[in-house]
């Protein structure tokens, strides 16, 4: 991964275990989000292109089990924390982050991008979502500009023909920064790819954020967000689905731990 402009202390470094002591390391390249924005806005400006990963424990425990996404969160450029289990390993490590959700990036990149008359391109979610968020965009933000809006089928392959194509489209657009709606790990198996045909662009991962600022999905309140506890009000709200995965995340958790406190001791912190 490239460095990054901070002049905080040195990234954390997420370990995370994969068996028979082997281990993936995730650098977290940017401790706050305003972090992160200055550097899209100097890359953007400067015409260098990037790929934005959001890691939470879902995608821990796909890393887990993927090679491809492992491959595609190395060839990214930056990466945050989404997701308070992140955020705790973190201090256990002794260099700490703060929370960055990728939905949460939406709104402030599309002020940035009206601010800076820097088209912005949609991939995934629905025509219908895109079209929606697009428009609450625009309106929110004077001046931004939602060049393009591509929405891939069902059954997306982000590693197939089908993304070529996609990327080929994304080429001949004016918008220079990508919000990717895939959800993992297609986005960011999908951003690896366009990155290294599309190097003077930016691609960010935002999962569900489309779909949430056009209202077909629902953020927890502000109360449970400060709790911690978004992952019960989205488990609730689909059980059958989010259960077992929630239950594979939890499982994740001790070994992130340990891997967390060994690097603290290992680097002498108390």
């Amino acid at each position: 991964m490239a460095p990054h402009d901070s002049t905080l202390q040195p990234s954390p470094t997420l370990r995370v275990p994969l068996g028979k002591g082997a281990h993936f390391d995730v650098r977290l390249t940017n401790p706050t989000a305003g972090d992160l924005l200055a550097e899209i806005e100097r890359h953007l400006l400067a015409g260098q292109g990037f790929a934005i990963a959001t890691i939470n424990l879902d995608h821990v425990v796909k890393l887990r089990h993927s090679e491809a996404f492992r491959h595609a969160y190395g060839s990214h450029s930056h990466v945050v924390a989404d997701g308070n289990p992140i955020v705790w390993m973190s201090r256990l490590s002794g260099r700490p982050v703060t929370l960055v959700p990728g939905s949460e990036l939406v709104e402030p990149v599309a002020a940035m991008a009206a601010r800076t008359g820097m088209p912005i391109g949609f991939f995934g979610a629905s025509d219908d979502s895109l079209a929606l968020a697009a428009a609450a965009l625009e309106a929110r933000h004077p001046g931004l500009r939602i060049a393009t809006r591509i929405a891939p089928r069902h059954g997306f392959n982000p590693a197939g023909a089908e993304a070529d194509a996609c990327i080929a489209e994304m080429a001949t657009s004016p918008a220079r920064l990508w919000l990717l709606a895939l959800g993992a790990p297609k986005q960011e198996i999908f951003a690896a790819r366009a990155r290294e045909k599309l190097p003077d662009r930016g691609f960010l991962s935002i999962g569900a954020g489309i779909d949430f600022i056009a209202g077909h999905q629902v953020r927890a309140p502000k109360f449970v967000q400060a709790l911690a506890l978004e992952w019960a009000w989205r488990m609730f709200g689909s059980p059958l689905r989010l259960v077992p995965r929630y239950a594979r995340c939890a499982a994740a958790m001790p070994g992130l731990a340990g891997a967390a406190l060994q690097q603290r001791f290992v680097r002498g912190q108390p």
